[in-house]
């Protein structure tokens, strides 16, 4: 892999890593458009870097973050609790992901699966939009009312961004609002479950196809992906918090059915 490559990767994984349009949707098309095979290794390198975009979270959030720690450390109720809450809604996907990891990658990480995806999630959206509660003006609960019900609710819907193309921030950010949490605190508890589901995902990539990922592309194309995430994942989520409190999803769902719609007649053009 070329410097330029691991840098195009990186700056796609930081912008599209917590915007509802899916950045393993993103990825998967521009590594058939950077020349990238399909490979174990390819696939690794992707998930890996999600890390720069983890970190990037982190340090946005690093307020809760310190709360979840010293809730962790019994030191914070009110941290402890959401701690909890952010593992059980963690649980589902973990244990679908575990279960059926090799099934979901031989059976939908293609260019298909992934167009289908994209159009059924922006029409999602451009359906669903009018029904959350910061478009219909009703303020919604914060992140401290949350409870177990809607945590284990949101966890669920985030197994459906198992499906590439689906997106987990639409997922989770979506079912949080329409369990009635404010769009602030929809968007920060889908922020920090990602933090968690990513830094798992990560870890275990490294774990197991560390090596492999080492050998097939070197250390410095994975800093410069991982670096180049974590940039473009702070501007990403800055500039998607203010957007979503004022002007909602829609921008989200014309993108996600445009694209979609793109790269199918470029599929069936022979160009993809």
């Amino acid at each position: 892999m070329h410097a330029w490559q691991a840098l195009v990767l990186g700056i796609i994984e930081g912008i599209t890593e917590f915007l509802p349009v899916s950045s393993t949707g993103h990825l998967l098309v521009a590594q058939r458009l950077l020349g990238i095979g399909a490979s174990e290794a390819a696939n690794a390198f992707v998930v890996a870097i999600q890390a720069g975009a983890l970190l990037a979270v982190l340090a946005l959030y690093a307020r809760r973050l310190r709360q979840l720690l010293a809730g962790a450390l019994g030191a914070d109720a009110d941290g402890r609790r959401l701690l909890l809450l952010l593992l059980l809604a963690f649980a589902p996907a973990a244990v679908a992901g575990l279960l059926f990891d090799e099934r979901i990658e031989a059976v939908l990480f293609g260019p298909w699966p992934v167009v289908g995806a994209w159009i059924v999630g922006g029409l999602a959206i451009l359906l669903l939009g009018a029904r959350l509660p910061w478009v219909r003006g009703t303020a919604g609960l914060p992140l401290e009312r949350l409870d177990a019900r809607r945590a284990l609710l949101v966890g669920l819907a985030q197994c459906l961004a198992l499906w590439p193309g689906t997106s987990r921030s639409l997922v989770t950010i979506v079912a949080a609002a329409l369990l009635g949490l404010s769009a602030p605190a929809a968007i920060e508890f889908s922020f920090l479950l990602g933090a968690l589901t990513l830094g798992a995902a990560s870890g275990w990539t490294l774990l197991h196809h560390g090596q492999q990922l080492f050998a097939s592309y070197g250390a410095g194309s994975l800093l410069l992906g991982f670096a180049a995430a974590f940039v473009a994942a702070l501007l990403s989520v800055r500039w998607m918090v203010g957007w979503l409190s004022g002007h909602g999803l829609q921008l989200f769902g014309w993108w996600r059915v445009l694209l979609g719609g793109a790269v199918a007649a470029a599929l069936l053009a022979g160009v993809l």
